[in-house]
């Protein structure tokens, strides 16, 4: 992707965190701590008015519920009493499988995509973890990188983030050879969530992504782009750098803009396509949406497959043994 950079001011919504400020924290638990905390409290206010999720740690306390199990912490972040409930075991098992070939190190805004996708990925453990359920973790670029089996036990969080935050950019980007890669290791039924830009060749990759869904994996994918690659709205003529193959190739953006975009459509729409025709909820956004909502979009891809955040009963309180790998 070109190499140029583009001025835009801070995308800040109302409630939610802006990713260029949530970006300036270098820990990378830490960030991803901040954007489920600021979830949970945004709840009341978001633009999902009347979402529901039924949250395995955490549901709103209702008359005749013991008192003794209110969070009064979350209920000052909120402004609503939620009762902490506690799970005796794994609900579900996750795996993370996250882009970082050299086209993610692209960023217009002070941060890359590599970045946000990092911090996404941080994000889906962390929640993950508070739910009690197992996260595994594949790092790809034109191979695998790092692999990290799901597990939910003490200290796997901590070694998923090192893993994650310690990850360094690839150079080109194959989809269909780490995604063939992860379907061959991953043995038990889960979640699969895919965190790419997607800027690759789509040949072939529907097949992987059928034999992930044929294996009984529910699959979600999370295409992050940043802003300039889908405007496309550089000023003036410059020389302009392919991420992946170092080729330089100087654009005036005025005479290239409608063939780009034609281009960039005609890709997006192929993998869209490839989405629906294999039931697979595809969300694609730009680097500047609060990472809260993509946390939204993963929750509600699981109920629109009538497959609740919660699946097991629970008992109120005490915390349950360790989870099960």
């Amino acid at each position: 992707m070109p190499q140029a950079e583009s001025q835009h001011a801070p995308v800040r919504q109302a409630g939610w965190i802006d990713p260029a400020a949530l970006m300036r924290i270098k820990h990378l638990e830490l960030r991803a701590k901040v954007v489920v905390e600021g979830f949970f409290s945004g709840l009341h206010r978001s633009p999902y008015h009347g979402f529901s999720v039924e949250f395995t740690e955490y549901r709103q306390y209702s008359p005749g519920d013991d008192p003794r199990y209110l969070d009064w912490k979350l209920f000052a972040r909120s402004d609503r009493y939620y009762i902490k409930r506690f799970e005796d075991e794994t609900n579900l098992r996750c795996h993370l499988v996250v882009d970082l070939s050299r086209s993610m190190d692209y960023g217009s805004r002070g941060y890359t995509k590599a970045d946000y996708a990092r911090t996404l990925a941080a994000t889906l453990a962390y929640f993950l973890q508070t739910q009690r359920d197992a996260a595994g973790l594949t790092t790809f670029h034109e191979q695998i990188g790092d692999y990290l089996p799901a597990r939910y036990r003490p200290g796997h969080l901590r070694r998923l983030m090192l893993l994650l935050d310690r990850a360094a950019a690839g150079k080109s980007t194959s989809l269909t050879k780490p995604i063939e890669r992860v379907a061959e290791l991953l043995a038990k039924r889960g979640v699969v969530v895919v965190v790419s830009d997607f800027l690759a060749p789509l040949d072939g990759l529907a097949t992987q992504l059928a034999a992930l869904t044929s294996r009984g994996h529910e699959v979600v994918l999370f295409q992050t782009l940043d802003p300039a690659e889908t405007t496309f709205d550089f000023g003036e003529a410059a020389l302009f750098v392919d991420a992946e193959s170092g080729r330089e190739l100087y654009v005036d953006p005025q005479a290239a803009r409608a063939e780009y975009l034609r281009r960039f459509e005609e890709h997006r729409r192929r993998l869209q396509e490839s989405a629906d025709q294999l039931g697979i909820a595809l969300h694609s956004f730009t680097t500047d949406r609060p990472l809260e909502l993509a946390l939204f979009d993963y929750l509600q891809s699981r109920e629109r497959r009538g497959r609740p955040t919660r699946r097991r009963a629970m008992t109120g309180g005490g915390a349950g043994g360790g989870g099960r790998a």
